[in-house]
């Protein structure tokens, strides 16, 4: 059977662009304590794991209400959904100027998080617009608006330094209104999109008990959750480690958070065209094998030799650390696009839901993740521990895959399906 074209080609091209760059600008506000919270750590005298509760405040609430989203976006359409989101957003942002106090900052946060949201109202709107064999590409391209946390890291540092930190909000709010605008006025709305239901979000929530969505859970916590949290860390991590000026070290943590974000709709052709599972095995390795290096700290070895002692410095220099960030933003954009392509495959009248409770899992790694690593940091002094944390993460989902799919599939050879399509 030849496979099913796209019923309404520019209404649904059109759709993807203006839901893509909605994403990408409520990404980059949600991705704002990245770089305003260093001078705000200086101001405020925090503490590593007060800067990471306050990068991740953002990401607490844009992860809670991940699921309700999902939920409504079924039941209203999308672009209802999304137009409310970004309008709530704006005031947060503009006050945000005002704020004095930690904890001022703490609470529009909250606010500020429900842009995070707008990956769960986005996925199925805009999948839905495509049919099945293209649903990996629509959400890919979608999803590549997490290179918002790269437009943060270009244009925040230089409003920090041309007019101080209190001119980001007011330029990012500017930036959302507009977003808004153009949203609305190219943005469609279809009736046959919408999923009629009266599940209440605890019912929902019931998802949770199918093993395979708690796995997906589990792969999104690292794919998108590390994408998020070091994300927001990267940027001070550059100038603690490496004594750079914020302008460079946002560029260079721009290196992790670009690919990581525009790749994502590459990734989702590959799981189109190779599968959910062979791109999210090799993905998970490939992580693996670039935790494992960042994870080493700066060492000095002092070894005595026949010629008396000899001291060697081991760890990572600048340019190793960021080619290795590149490499894993590549890898977790691939990740985050075959996640979503398993959730089409298997849910595909349930996506708004089941893309909900895994972007929430997802979020709420993004959320604990900048935590742990400032409280790691605190507590041994090592800025490394933050990849040893995720090396760990990682090793827990290679585990689970193997015993759960891998044993089944055949990823190589004359039987795999890669083999087969490319036969």
């Amino acid at each position: 059977m030849a496979p099913q074209s796209i019923k309404n080609p520019r209404q649904a091209w059109s759709v993807l662009i203006v839901s893509t760059l909605a994403f990408t600008v409520c990404f980059m506000v949600w991705m704002m304590f990245a770089v305003i919270g260093i001078p705000l750590k200086q101001t405020l005298g925090l503490n590593a794991t007060e800067f990471g509760l306050l990068t991740a405040m953002p990401v607490l609430s844009g992860s809670l209400i991940r699921v309700p989203l999902g939920i409504w976006t079924d039941k209203y359409g999308g672009r209802i959904v999304m137009t409310v989101l970004m309008a709530i957003t704006v005031p947060a942002i503009w006050f945000m100027a005002l704020a004095t106090a930690y904890w001022h900052f703490l609470v529009i946060g909250l606010v500020l998080g429900l842009a995070g949201g707008s990956f769960s109202v986005g996925t199925p709107y805009v999948a839905r617009w495509f049919p099945r064999h293209r649903q990996g590409m629509a959400m890919g391209v979608f999803g590549a608006g997490n290179s918002g946390a790269a437009v943060n890291k270009f244009l925040a540092p230089a409003l920090v330094v041309a007019f101080g930190w209190t001119m980001v909000p007011h330029v990012y709010a500017a930036i959302m209104l507009g977003a808004l605008v153009l949203f609305w006025l190219f943005s469609h709305s279809d009736p046959a999109h919408l999923v009629p239901s009266n599940v209440r979000f605890v019912e929902q929530l019931a998802a949770l008990k199918d093993p395979n969505v708690l796995k997906y859970c589990q792969y999104y916590s690292i794919v998108f959750g590390g994408y998020v949290a070091l994300s927001l860390w990267m940027v001070q991590y550059y100038v603690g480690e490496f004594g750079l000026d914020i302008r460079i070290a946002a560029l260079l943590a721009a290196a992790f958070s670009l690919p990581g974000g525009v790749l994502r709709a590459f990734g989702g052709i590959l799981s189109d065209r190779f599968g959910a599972h062979q791109i999210t095995w090799w993905v998970m390795w490939v992580s693996w094998i670039c935790l494992f290096l960042l994870s080493y700290p700066q060492t000095e070895m002092t070894i005595l030799t026949v010629d008396g002692q000899k001291t060697f410095n081991i760890g990572l220099n600048v340019y190793t650390f960021t080619v290795l960030m590149f490499i894993l933003g590549i890898a977790w954009a691939f990740g985050k696009a075959s996640v979503f392509k398993y959730i089409s495959d298997e849910y595909p009248h349930n996506i708004g839901a089941i893309s909900g409770i895994v972007g929430l899992a997802g979020g709420l790694g993004g959320f604990v993740l900048p935590i742990m690593f400032g409280a790691l940091v605190d507590l041994t002094g090592i800025r490394s521990s933050a990849f040893m944390l995720m090396y760990g993460v990682v090793w827990v989902s290679l585990i689970w895959m193997y015993w759960t799919e891998v044993r089944k599939t055949e990823l190589m050879g004359s039987k795999s399906k890669a083999f087969s399509l490319q036969g």
